[in-house]
């Protein structure tokens, strides 16, 4: 045995939690609702308002049904996702008989279920408030919003030019119908019908069974403002409606879900669409040491899923009365896995191990290759076990490894590193170690998208990086996902992940390092 796997598995392997443990004794039922949206066939085409409210209701029979499944497995409160009423690809001009103006409930209250003559044009609020109200459940859903503003004559007004906002807008009610919340999301990704808002929101609602919970939709989880704006204010539970399009190797939607959950030690429901044709599906339901989730294969049938699991309260200002036993529930295939601890261990809370990384050199046979449109720099593993550094720049990622060979078919491996802006899709500036099976046998097929993989990996992954926010995550074949034994972060912005004796071929080992102050530079 070579004397790295000696000092590998002579480090304990553990799962600390420093930041939130779950609160004693308390515990809530939670469910998404990944949904196969009905589509306007013609989205470009404006519709009346009578036409409107019949597609969207064709979509909100399908939200009764699951809210009255929800209710059944004991869920409190239910998660819809991102454009799942009216879908996609509307013009400024053609969305407009969707929207309705959604009263700000932080200025009034309201109960559309019980109150339906207080506003006109409110056909949808009214049917997600009785859905609420019948069902006895906190209900999520995403909507376009119509609010006015005023024009003025300051061409630096953000006042649009017809003079009025339309917002991608998550709205929560309450158990009793009562509209609670509204958030119109701020990083709007190709939404030309919307727009984004003055200011940055930060959204949250309190419930009765949980405590508090923080609101963000889609693009808005890689940003700083309003997600980790709610982190950094203490919120430990985010309700994350998505549409959001699969981008392997490294932004996989379970991948990112669970990563973000980790990485930031918080509880994420994340409700996804079901549309093969724009590479969407993956919802589930996270804690730092538990994940929930469905993900579609290729070749499974296009159709909707509940997602169900019985979840420990993370908001630490929220006191529970009655011990949880109960285990999660999922309804169908859905996969479950759990770690026992939460959330990274700082160098002070930790055991220590020496800066493995510092002295050993850079690999000399590094290549360039694109992945996620970044030139990332990468070596190969060329061997069955040994230890390899790669630098991009001054920002280096090492690891040490074992690999598994399973069955006949050969494998190519590559840890690459990148540290820059993004600019393609999006402009945000990352650090990312990765470790990523590569889609063929040579340099330029490493970074490309893969699915699945034979070979097994003991590891350990290690980079210095220049934020504190950073995402782990492991991806396994046929995008199942692994829960790190290890995780540690040390106050001089090192951050190494271990794992082994993984169950699946590796697909991705990923640090994913989000460098938000470098946004604007």
């Amino acid at each position: 045995m070579s004397l790295f796997f000696v000092f590998f598995v002579s480090l304990p392997l553990m799962w600390v939690a420093v930041q939130t443990e779950p609160v004693a004794g308390s515990s809530y039922v939670a469910a998404v609702y990944e949904h196969k949206v009905i589509l306007n066939p013609h989205p470009d085409v404006p519709l009346s308002r009578a036409a409107a409210l019949r597609h969207m209701r064709e979509n909100l029979d399908v939200y009764e049904e699951q809210a009255a499944r929800a209710a059944q497995q004991g869920a409190q409160i239910l998660v819809f996702p991102e454009d799942g009423l009216q879908g996609f690809n509307f013009s400024r001009s053609s969305l407009s008989g969707y929207l309705e103006t959604i009263p700000d409930p932080q200025e009034e209250s309201w109960n559309p279920c019980m109150e339906p003559s207080k506003y006109n044009n409110t056909e949808v609020l009214q049917r997600l408030s009785c859905m609420a109200r019948r069902h006895n459940l906190y209900l999520v859903a995403n909507m376009p919003d119509l609010q006015p503003c005023p024009l003025k004559t300051d061409p630096s007004s953000s006042c649009p030019s017809d003079g009025r906002w339309q917002f991608n807008t998550n709205v929560v009610f309450r158990s009793d119908g009562l509209l609670v919340a509204r958030y119109h999301k701020h990083n709007l990704y190709f939404e030309n019908a919307f727009d984004t808002p003055p200011q940055p929101e930060i959204i949250t609602f309190d419930t009765p069974f949980a405590g508090r919970f923080g609101l963000i939709t889609c693009f808005d989880i890689l940003f700083h403002k309003p997600t980790i704006t709610l982190v950094e204010k203490g919120m430990r539970q985010l309700i994350f409606p998505t549409a959001w399009m699969n981008q392997l190797p490294l932004l996989d939607t379970i991948q990112f879900q669970q990563a973000f959950s980790l990485g930031s030690n918080v509880t994420v429901l994340a409700a996804n669409i079901r549309n093969d044709g724009l590479i969407m599906t993956g919802s589930g339901i996270y804690t730092p040491f538990s994940a929930t989730y469905h993900h579609a294969k290729k070749g499974d049938p296009e159709e909707g899923r509940l997602v169900v699991a019985r979840m420990p309260v993370l908001d630490p200002l929220w006191v529970g009365q009655r011990v949880a036993t109960e285990k999660g529930v999922v309804e169908g295939e859905s996969t479950s896995s759990t770690a026992t601890g939460s959330g990274y261990c700082d160098r002070e809370s930790c055991s220590s191990s020496p800066e493995i990384g510092s002295s050993f050199p850079p690999s000399s046979a590094t290549f360039i290759s694109s992945m996620m449109y970044d030139p990332f720099t990468f070596v190969f593993l060329n061997e069955t076990d040994g230890e390899v550094k790669v630098c991009n720049g001054t920002f280096c990622c090492y690891l040490q490894y074992r690999r598994s060979p399973q069955g006949s078919s050969r494998e190519l491996y590559a840890l690459g590193a990148f540290s820059g802006t993004h600019t393609v899709n999006g402009r945000y500036a990352l650090q990312v170690c990765a470790l990523v099976r590569c889609a063929g046998l040579d340099a330029a097929s490493c970074g490309q998208e893969v699915g699945e993989a034979e070979s097994k990996m003991d590891f350990l992954l290690e980079g210095k990086f220049g934020t504190r926010y950073v995402y782990p995550s492991v991806l396994t074949s046929k995008l199942v996902l692994e829960q790190p034994e290890h995780l540690e972060k040390a106050a001089d912005g090192r951050v190494t992940m271990k794992h082994s004796n993984m169950t699946g071929g590796l697909v991705t080992a990923c640090l994913y390092g989000r460098m938000y102050h470098m946004d604007n530079e």
